[in-house]
């Protein structure tokens, strides 16, 4: 089985989210809006998934643009099982 290990951000509101998808893209960085998994939280809401290999330029950007994150996390999935931890 493959496995798969990505980042997720977690956002305070829908607007940051939205606000920080947008200036993702901006800089070309590859990314994902998703529902906030529920290993997360069991609040809804919007998440953004990233290859960790962006894991600096992402957090330059929720800096430069003062976006309100609740956390960033790792999530390592291989088959059915998923891990995931705040990093």
């Amino acid at each position: 089985m493959k496995k798969e290990i990505y980042g997720v951000i977690t956002f305070k509101s829908t607007n940051h989210a939205i606000k920080g998808e947008k200036a993702l893209k901006n800089i070309n960085i590859n990314i994902k809006t998703i529902p906030t998994p529920r290993e997360i939280t069991s609040s809804c809401g919007l998440s953004i998934k990233f290859d960790l290999d962006d894991l600096l330029k992402v957090k330059e950007v929720i800096k430069e643009n003062e976006l309100a994150i609740k956390g960033i996390y790792k999530t390592i999935r291989k088959g059915l099982n998923k891990k995931t931890i705040e990093i």
